[in-house]
């Protein structure tokens, strides 16, 4: 169904992008597509269409890794960012912890070991009954203003473990059954809960979210230590992925920064959650530095297969620039 929808809408969206920017493909430099992480079937619809694209015009195509791209956008909205910086990519998916040493070298210093944050926040606002049309987390975040954080006594997770790791799955445990134990119905829809039943609600959203974020403070801590130790001209933290958009991680991470005497740096919210424009900047990135693969053939068959990356996060960043057919 997901191949279904991509396939459905992509040539409307290559072709409003082109509109909307006053050009057309013949225009282009190159064409940037992100070949991973993510769902294969759906990664090839849109590699399928740039190296269509590319093919039609005889341009270079840029293959972009997807949380390499949610580091670089910084780069867009500040242009005093530089070499090297700390960033901390945080979505549904993943979470990552890495010290980006320049252009395509970067150490991985954390990542989860089991569920990501933005996964968490997701499932911790559908046991609780709550609107996820905007998905998990701006649905907690706002309920958890009502709350008090201090309430419910959830552990933070792996205190016991010095390294940059993250986990969540255990204080999805932790979450679920406290909700259990107050017998919370979550078919009640939060606008017809009872006062009582808000009040609770309201109350595990906001003793969730200071944990969920207490885990990600002490691990950026310690992070920012280690990579100052290899890079002691480290100026910034960069926070982006979906969850960046969160004011209540932004806050919380600002006060970190601030008492290692460094600059915190988000990407607009437009710019944190998934968007082709940091695919596009990553692309231009590593166009600038003539790392792109030549223009595909003009004429290629529909079903030629398309090499996309095995889909695990810490395979090699800088190996993700070849997406030729097998």
């Amino acid at each position: 169904m997901a191949e279904a929808a991509h396939a459905e809408a992509i040539d409307p969206v290559v072709e409003k992008a082109l509109s909307e920017a006053n050009l057309t493909a013949r225009d282009l430099s190159a064409v940037a597509v992100t070949i991973g992480p993510g769902l294969s079937l759906c990664l090839r619809v849109g590699v399928r269409k740039a190296r269509n694209i590319a093919g039609l015009f005889s341009k270079p195509i840029v293959g972009v890794h997807h949380m390499e791209a949610h580091a670089l956008v910084a780069r867009l909205v500040q242009q005093d960012l530089q070499f090297p910086f700390l960033a901390l990519l945080i979505s549904g998916g993943h979470n990552l912890l890495i010290l980006a040493q320049s252009l395509g070298q970067y150490v991985q210093l954390g990542t989860t070991i089991d569920d990501a944050i933005g996964e968490a926040y997701d499932k911790t606002a559908k046991w609780l009954g709550l609107d996820m049309r905007r998905s998990g987390g701006p649905a907690i975040e706002q309920l958890a203003l009502e709350g008090d954080a201090e309430s419910v006594k959830f552990s933070t997770p792996m205190k016991q473990h010095k390294d940059c790791n993250f986990s969540y799955a255990g204080l999805k445990t932790q979450v679920r059954l406290a909700i259990e134990s107050r017998k919370i119905n979550a078919q009640i829809p939060l606008s017809s809960a009872t006062t009582q039943d808000r009040s609770e609600r309201a109350d595990i959203a906001a003793s969730f979210q200071r944990v969920a974020v207490l885990h990600l403070e002490e691990r950026c801590e310690r992070a920012i230590d280690w990579a100052m130790e290899m890079e002691p001209s480290l100026k910034y933290l960069v926070v982006s992925g979906g969850v960046a958009s969160n004011k209540y991680v932004r806050s919380r991470l600002d006060q970190v920064v601030k008492r290692k005497s460094l600059e915190l740096v988000c990407p607009p919210a437009s710019l944190c959650t998934d968007n082709g424009v940091m695919i596009a900047w990553t692309g231009i990135e590593h166009f600038r530095m003539g790392r792109f693969d030549p223009p595909p053939p003009a004429e290629e068959p529909d079903d030629a297969m398309i090499y996309i990356p095995p889909n695990v996060v810490n395979y090699p960043w800088n190996t993700f620039r070849c997406i030729g057919p097998l």
